[in-house]
């Protein structure tokens, strides 16, 4: 998967699944500041930004 693929919103799932970790690991670096994140409602939301930006891959 390129990131030209990747939605502009990720659920948790999505983010542990690109960065091959477990869900509680993509968790933990939510809550830890590590990756931004949005809440809408009850749910997370990760913008496609923060994964280019915590792997540091530049966007255009």
């Amino acid at each position: 998967m390129s990131t030209e693929d990747l939605p502009l919103a990720l659920t948790v799932e999505d983010v542990a699944k690109i960065l091959g970790i477990g869900r509680n690991s993509a968790y933990s670096l939510i809550h830890s500041g590590a990756i931004r994140f949005v809440r809408i409602g009850r749910q997370l939301r990760i913008p496609k930004s923060a994964i280019l930006e915590y792997l540091g891959i530049p966007t255009p």
